[in-house]
């Protein structure tokens, strides 16, 4: 059983997207690796974060097994000997961090998120993960919808393709008005 933990308040939320995935999908082995750096790139920022007391928020694909729950995707993935798994066992969920399983791309299609970030007094989104096309796009365009300041680091995200990940910052930067400057440079 999780653990009962109080919604911290918390002005900047980090959104990790789509990080705990057992990337058998078509075009996953071009993700894999850009998947890894931008993991590790993700670690080393949620540490820093934490030293500002920023909220972690996982949102995760459950992949159309509607029974299942994110604690028990970590733990398949951990499992995995592959990529996949040093992803997971990288970026594994603390006790504190929260958790939600999406149903599609956008964190906030179908899940509780603008919900809990309101209850959070969100008003800043760092958003990581993958993939920065797709799932990471999707949700900085709601997040942007919903009035949130949004930064996207561009090194803690991947695609399946240099192109695709330039071009997805590209659009953020330039209609959602996010923020994609590297995690070290901020």
């Amino acid at each position: 059983m999780t653990p009962r933990v109080a919604i911290p308040r918390s002005e900047r939320v980090l959104v990790l997207i789509d990080f705990i995935n057992p990337l058998d999908f078509p075009g996953a082995q071009n993700l894999a690796e850009p998947a890894l750096r931008a993991a590790r790139a993700t670690l080393r920022l949620r540490d820093r974060l934490d030293a500002e007391r920023t909220a972690v928020v996982y949102a995760n694909d459950n992949y159309g097994v509607w029974q299942s729950d994110f604690h028990s995707l970590v733990s398949s993935c951990m499992g995995k000997d592959d990529i996949s798994g040093r992803i997971a066992r990288l970026l594994a969920p603390r006790a504190t961090d929260l958790t939600l399983l999406k149903p599609r791309h956008s964190a906030f299609y179908c899940t509780p998120l603008e919900i809990l970030l309101s209850e959070m007094q969100a008003r800043r989104l760092v958003l990581c993960g993958l993939a920065a096309d797709i799932c990471v796009q999707l949700t900085a365009a709601d997040a942007f919808l919903r009035g949130f300041d949004v930064w996207v680091p561009s090194d803690c995200t991947a695609a399946e393709s240099p192109r695709a990940k330039a071009a997805a910052l590209k659009y953020m930067a330039s209609i959602l008005k996010c923020d994609v400057r590297s995690s070290r440079s901020r």
